[in-house]
């Protein structure tokens, strides 16, 4: 049975209400993950005859919980079909992205499952699988008008999460506004994109930045405007430690694309692949 855990206080009510849910939605593909032998020997896993996975289930379409507290998204789906073709049981813990990099250094789990951008910083402590391409968004409330380029976020406040590729582009971009003689904005950051979005509905915000699959959520359950899209793409990721965890992953989906499972989930959520073979990048020494 897939075992669903969280690190925080907050989400633990949801994820724990996710298990049952999840779990009997998901008992064909775990049982045929117990009659077949595991890729990855138990000496590289957190827990033996797992794959134990970090996700943020608060990023729809991505990861998300249904009204019934059901684990959905891209993210969840591909975290299990991997599970499944490596013959080891899906275990998600549901963290905050400052938790991910240092659980995954402190052997919490196997890999991380939350999309981390791929940047030369990360690249020289993790072994990323670059899978999805993503952009940077600004949300505004429904009939603010007054954010339709870039510089129209200057003197602004906004809201994104903390420690995020988000939270860095909008640093660089304050100092751009400086030393152009725009103000900068004043950011406020957030453990996840739930509460982001909640900043700029209680108006504590005057814009909200997140990805482009969830401001595009958000406005097709007509909530917000997605005032800007595609900015500063980059690939999303999965992330690793171990070598033999990133290989044998990278193994799994390079099947799932010859196959055609690979495209087909990508499609049906929108989402485009990230350029490259799926195969894991190699630390920047």
């Amino acid at each position: 049975m897939m075992s669903i855990r969280s690190t925080s206080r907050s989400s633990g009510a949801l994820v724990r209400a996710s298990l049952c849910a999840a779990a009997a939605a998901l008992a064909t593909g775990t049982a045929q993950a117990q009659d077949c032998t595991p890729r990855i020997a138990d000496e590289f896993l957190v827990e033996p005859g797992a794959l134990t996975m970090a996700t943020s289930p608060t990023l729809p379409p991505m990861a998300y919980a249904d009204q019934n507290g059901t684990l959905m998204g891209l993210r969840v789906e591909l975290g299990i079909e991997i599970a499944k073709r490596l013959c080891l049981e899906p275990n998600y813990i549901s963290t905050e992205y400052a938790t991910m990099i240092p659980g995954l250094q402190g052997d919490r789990w196997d890999m991380v499952n939350a999309g981390l951008f791929v940047t030369d910083a990360r690249r020289e402590i993790l072994l990323m699988i670059p899978y999805e391409s993503l952009a940077i968004s600004i949300s505004t409330v429904i009939g603010d008008t007054t954010v339709a380029t870039v510089d129209d976020l200057a003197g602004k406040t906004v809201s994104t999460d903390i420690g995020g590729y988000a939270e860095r582009k909008m640093k660089d971009l304050n100092v751009e506004f400086e030393a152009r003689g725009l103000e900068p904005m004043t950011i406020n950051l957030f453990d996840n994109y739930a509460t982001v979005y909640q900043a700029l509905r209680a108006g504590q915000v005057q814009a909200a930045v997140s990805i482009d699959p969830v401001a595009k959520q958000y406005q097709d359950r007509g909530e917000f405007t997605q005032a800007l899209a595609g900015m500063y793409p980059t690939p999303g990721s999965l992330s690793f430690i171990s070598p033999e965890v990133a290989e044998a992953v990278s193994v799994a989906l390079k099947e799932m694309r010859v196959d055609g499972a690979f495209d087909a989930l990508m499609d049906s959520y929108g989402v485009i692949p990230a350029p490259g073979d799926l195969s894991y990048l190699p630390l920047i020494r």
